[in-house]
């Protein structure tokens, strides 16, 4: 757009990071705008129109803006740019490249590219001239680290288009023309390797491995699928996190630190480098994003953080990769919209949360899914966000809204987090509402094995039995019980110390292969399945300790090695 076909504007008021713009053409919401404070150009964007006046959040500190200062419009929404050399790199939420910043803080009004233009990529064409293509197909490919990029057509042209010409093999930057297409009315499109960031998507089936013992037996997550992760601070959400982006199954990564304490970011920028990929043998930051915005950041970056993760993942879904999206924490998220909503004075929900938190989470998480690409192969983002109630208390809106938007819950345990029983996933409290899906049971079967959703249910009830005989010991005392009910409570521990408790920093007990969980939970049912005999309560606490002992040794040896297989036999022989 021309700079004198751009509308413009004066500053009317200042309340924080919100600013009340005089305009004096038209303005469109969600447009961004530049302030131009006498210090450098401040980037906002237009979140509600009143008359003549436009509210703008600010994406900078305000701090020396004065009334009657110049706006100008762009004319466009807040937009991402997309191309190759986006994975390994660190973002702040508008999707300034950090480590193009210089200085241990980030300057008001400074924007970096978040692609290095002079690079030169190794191109390879998919589309031939004649092809008919629409937003998304595929017109070549580069290799972006150890990954296959696929350049495609933008999102934005919808249309039936006609290849005329496509570059040859060879290398190219990313502003090169690499295509030319024409549309119904024969005008001609270049089309270059960086794009501006969509599908219906069908429900997901296809199990999501994380390694994570507590979550794919008791409680999966699907590929596309959504889940979060609450708990009181200190109860091992970062870590939890940490384990799922190394461990899973997925192409891409990308970390969103949502609000997050400096020191924790930087732990990230710190460990990741340094991580090795399980997958791949190469490095986890070669397909790892990170959308860093700390809480010392201004609120409305720190909104803009997720859509940045989000709309870069949904870009690598589209090039038919598996996409895990994390977030930590999406309570600070929840945070900055309260602090618009009060700035903008609208009318307050429950703890001053907009009253529209619930939708906004919903919308959010609805990004999430599987998708079956134009050309048949299938793309997916899963994410999973975690949440950090004040006090622990789940029945915060945050939480509360989230729950009603997410499939799966992974509820942390203050409890079990002060006795060292990690991870500190609620077993019992926690929920996969994937398994009731007939899809996600037909793969179950056939990948791991007709009865295994049945054992799965069959250990939910051994720990909920558990749970119940330990509060009546716990009441009446050992010895005031009868001996069954010290029996129901060790086949719950037995379950709770092999299955659900995991070393994150040990190499072989910090990922569990699928066929690994399943051949574990069968001789754990095995065990609690026997008729054994015991003379007194002390008799059955010290042989379940016993054989909880043996099996904590099987997870620490490698599968069905010489030195697995005898700890197995002396399981056997401690049950005959």
């Amino acid at each position: 757009m021309n700079n004198n076909d751009k509308t413009t504007g004066k500053v009317a008021g200042v309340i924080s990071n919100l600013v009340i713009v005089e305009v004096d053409g038209p303005v469109s919401q969600n447009e961004i705008c530049f302030i131009k404070h006498p210090e450098a150009d401040l980037m906002a964007e237009v979140i509600k129109i009143l008359g003549r006046n436009a509210y703008v959040q600010v994406f900078e500190s305000t701090r020396g803006l004065k009334v009657g200062v110049p706006v100008v419009f762009d004319g466009h929404m807040l937009e991402v740019t997309l191309g190759p050399g986006i994975l390994s790199k660190n973002y702040d939420g508008l999707q300034n490249d950090l480590n193009k910043m210089d200085g241990v803080f980030l300057k008001r009004g400074e924007y970096t590219d978040p692609l290095d233009r002079d690079v030169l990529w190794d191109f390879s064409p998919i589309a031939k001239p004649g092809d008919r293509v629409t937003a998304g197909d595929w017109i070549g490919e580069v290799a972006e680290n150890s990954m296959p990029h696929k350049i495609m057509l933008p999102f934005k042209m919808q249309q039936d288009y006609t290849v005329r010409s496509v570059a040859a093999a060879g290398r190219y930057r990313v502003d090169d023309t690499i295509a030319v297409v024409a549309d119904a009315e024969g005008r001609e499109h270049a089309v270059t390797m960086a794009v501006r960031a969509y599908r219906n998507k069908p429900r997901p089936f296809r199990l999501l491995e994380t390694g994570v013992r507590c979550m794919d037996t008791l409680n999966p997550i699907t590929e596309g699928g959504t889940g979060f992760i609450p708990g009181p601070f200190g109860t091992g959400k970062t870590v939890l996190q940490h384990a799922i982006s190394q461990q899973a199954e997925a192409d891409v990564v990308i970390i969103a630190a949502c609000g997050e304490r400096a020191n924790e970011v930087v732990e990230v920028f710190n460990e990741f480098p340094h991580l090795d990929d399980p997958r791949t043998g190469r490095k986890l930051m070669e397909r790892t994003v990170i959308i860093a915005n700390t809480s010392n950041m201004p609120v409305a970056a720190r909104e803009a953080s997720v859509y940045t993760a989000m709309a870069i993942g949904e870009y690598y879904r589209a090039m038919g990769l598996r996409v895990l999206l994390m977030a930590d924490s999406t309570s600070r998220w929840a945070q900055a919209l309260r602090e618009m909503s009060n700035r903008l004075e609208e009318l307050p929900g429950q703890d001053a949360f907009p009253m529209d938190l619930s939708s906004i989470v919903s919308n959010f998480y609805s990004r999430a899914g599987y998708v079956y690409l134009n050309n048949g192969a299938t793309g997916s983002i899963t994410f999973i966000g975690t949440v950090s109630p004040a006090g622990g208390n789940l029945k915060e809106p945050v939480t509360e809204s989230t729950r009603k938007a997410a499939r799966c819950f992974y509820g942390l345990s203050q409890t079990r987090a002060d006795s060292k029983r990690y991870p500190a996933v609620d077993a019992i409290e926690s929920y996969s509402k994937y398994l009731e899906y007939p899809e996600v049971q037909a793969y179950l079967a056939e990948k791991v094995g007709p009865d295994w959703l049945g054992q799965v249910l069959e250990a939910k009830d051994i720990l909920l039995r558990s749970k119940e005989a330990k509060e009546q010991i716990n009441i009446l005392g050992d010895d005031g019980v009868p001996i069954e009910f010290h029996e129901r409570f060790w086949h719950g521990e037995l379950i709770d110390f092999v299955i659900l408790q995991q070393d994150a920093f040990d190499k072989i007990d910090a990922s569990t292969p699928l066929e690994r969980q399943k051949y574990m939970l069968d001789k754990v049912l095995a065990v609690n399945h026997a008729k054994l005999k015991f003379e007194g309560f002390d008799d059955v606490r010290d042989r379940y300790k016993q054989i909880i002992n043996l099996f904590k040794q099987m997870n620490y040896s490698e599968f069905k090695s010489e030195q697995f297989c005898r700890l197995e036999a002396q399981i056997d022989e401690l049950i005959k």
